[in-house]
């Protein structure tokens, strides 16, 4: 049986593993976005990298990717997975709070980009379609190398980082029309723009209503059955289905399977499982996306840049110019003050991943030349990798510190209200002791977001109109898309002692100045808690005792002021005594047998 296996046969699958392996790690010690680095890797190991060597150099052929058609079909699911994911983040009330800028702002940008970008291509020879579709690539930026560089720099909560961040949604936004766009003027051939292009549309209308009543039918369903098994390879087979699915059904349609996923992604956001299946998938998405990037990198013809090297750079700069000049006049004309505008406009001045899906769905549908194609995904790239060095400069612009939301002297009135503030704490287990603490932290209005992995719970909560979803905590990716990173607080109410103890550990690494109020059965766990981070613990048999105390004292006749004071009192000393390292011996045991 192992007789018919050839090692030659798995050397691309090899090599793209290595490479991921050598990228990311490589790039994110950089704090360099690995897209750059799967474009880079793409091209060394290429027809046009170290593949043109292979003739002189036998051996390089074993570092040479030797199917790249084959690669670049699989890459394609990784713009899918991609899109189905954008879908599951564009929740209805982000677009709400943000629409100023979303619908104003973003709007503008891409429709100042298109017009500008695609009137300078017309001006150089291409036909109209072409030109409307290479601005159409060129006008957006890199949501995924841009929003990277505003979290490690601290400045997504800046003016000029929401600004930027709603620019993106829309440009995000616009992705689906435009390819479904694009696929009509394939269809169209070269018919050009004329009335009857209107009604080309109608089909895929028309299939974008199939696919949102099918949706609609058929996903939350089938996610809450499999949900109720408890089973995480289940649930991964039917996230899988419902991406893959999603795109078939689109395929079948007439749309391309991308825009399936998006429309399967943008049902799912208001659901109890989006965070759930964000997490089950992005490994997936990001594994097959470097398949995509890599396979670009392999197209990407570096022969076109040594033969015209100035021409190439010209356009790459021009392409920056363009972008950074619109973006700075519709920021200044949305109120922005001028530091502010400017760093926005260049953090999203470069070109971004779109453009080579944008690009590539393009010359398939024989609207852009392939020549042309590969002479603008060579801009747009020159564009990506001076992001980094745009967004130092604006950084330099834009000031270090980042003010509160409500503290913005630049801030039209709109902006505090459109800041993409995250829950304030956030409940890990909705049982009878999360629900009491929900009701409490409303009470008080403070806002709040609750994970439970009980479906029945979830269920019963979502028909309420609770932030309760369903998922894991114990995985830190789950955790973090809840909004751990912005919660002013965490209470863990698990009956799970050891998946307590597990999202404890898991808060405290992540944030390590985080306040977590931890639910504990008895004193032992309570002093494990602890040790594992916890800010506060609280044993339930200790809490019992008290009241019991309480409810005793003041029936006998004790003065209640005096009962709260002694209760505050005694529960603080058993608080020490759990935090003290040497809380063992005879004080535990006394502890121990008061709690009993």
């Amino acid at each position: 049986m192992d007789a018919g296996i050839s090692p030659s046969s798995y050397k691309d699958v090899v090599l793209v593993l290595a490479t991921a392996g050598v990228v990311v790690p490589l790039f994110r010690r950089w704090k360099v976005s690995p897209i750059l680095g799967f474009l880079g890797a793409g091209v060394v190991l290429g027809p046009h990298g170290l593949g043109a060597l292979s003739d002189s150099i036998p051996w390089l052929n074993y570092l040479t990717i030797d199917n790249p058609e084959e690669l670049g079909q699989l890459g394609e699911f990784g713009v899918v997975f991609l899109l189905f994911m954008i879908g599951l983040e564009l929740s209805w009330e982000r677009l709400r709070l943000l629409r100023r800028y979303v619908f104003g702002l973003g709007a503008l940008q891409v429709a100042l980009s298109i017009a500008v970008i695609a009137a300078a291509a017309l001006v150089l020879g291409q036909p109209p379609t072409a030109a409307a579709a290479i601005g159409a690539a060129l006008a957006l930026s890199s949501t995924a190398v841009v929003m990277q560089t505003l979290t490690e720099r601290k400045r997504q909560h800046s003016m000029a980082g929401r600004a930027t961040f709603s620019v993106l949604l829309f440009q995000d936004l616009a992705v689906a029309p435009i390819l479904v766009t694009l696929a009509v003027l394939g269809r169209q051939g070269e018919a050009g723009f004329s009335p009857k292009l209107l009604l080309a549309f109608a089909p895929a209308a028309v299939g974008v209503l199939v696919l949102v009543a099918l949706g609609r039918l058929l996903l939350r369903p089938m996610l809450r059955s499999v949900a109720k098994a408890k089973s995480e390879e289940m649930f991964m087979a039917a996230c899988l289905l419902v991406v893959l699915g999603a795109g078939l059904v689109s395929a079948l349609l007439g749309l391309s399977m991308a825009i399936g996923a998006f429309i399967a992604g943008l049902l799912l956001a208001e659901t109890e499982y989006r965070h759930e299946v964000e997490v089950t998938i992005e490994p997936f998405k990001g594994l097959l996306l470097a398949l995509f990037f890599l396979s670009v990198g392999i197209s990407l013809d570096l022969s076109l840049l040594a033969a015209e090297p100035l021409a190439m750079i010209g356009l790459a700069l021009a392409l920056i110019l363009v972008k950074t000049g619109a973006v700075f006049l519709l920021a200044r004309l949305f109120g922005l003050a001028s530091r502010s505008a400017l760093e926005a406009a260049l953090l999203l001045a470069g070109g971004g991943e779109f453009a080579f899906v944008i690009l590539s769905a393009a010359t398939s549908a024989h609207v852009v030349d392939p020549r042309t194609g590969q002479l603008v995904l060579l801009a747009a790239t020159l564009s990506m990798m001076c992001i980094p060095f745009l967004a130092s400069a604006g950084l330099r612009f834009g000031g270090r510190k980042v003010a509160a939301p409500t503290e913005l002297p630049d801030a039209p009135a709109e902006a505090a209200e459109a800041a993409p503030s995250g829950p304030r704490v956030l409940i890990v287990g909705y049982g009878r002791v999360g629900k009491l603490v929900s009701e409490m932290l409303s009470r008080h209005g403070i806002a709040w977001v609750a994970a439970e992995r009980d479906t029945r719970l979830v269920e019963a909560a979502r028909h309420e109109g609770r932030p309760v979803y369903f998922g894991d905590a114990s995985r830190p990716e789950f955790l973090r898309r809840c909004g751990l990173e912005d919660a002013k607080a965490l209470v863990v109410t698990m009956d799970d002692s050891l998946g307590a103890e597990t999202v404890v550990a898991i808060a405290r690494e992540a944030r390590p100045t985080l306040t977590i109020v931890a639910r504990a059965r008895d004193a032992r766990q309570a002093e494990r808690l602890y040790e594992l981070g916890a800010t506060d613990a609280v044993p339930e048999t200790v809490e019992a005792s008290l009241q019991l105390s309480e409810a005793l004292l003041v029936e006998i006749g004790v003065p209640m002021g005096l009962v709260i004071a002694s209760i505050h009192e005694r529960r603080d000393e058993f608080r020490k005594d759990l935090n003290r390292p040497d809380a063992l011996g005879g004080r535990m045991r006394r502890f121990r047998n008061a709690a009993r």
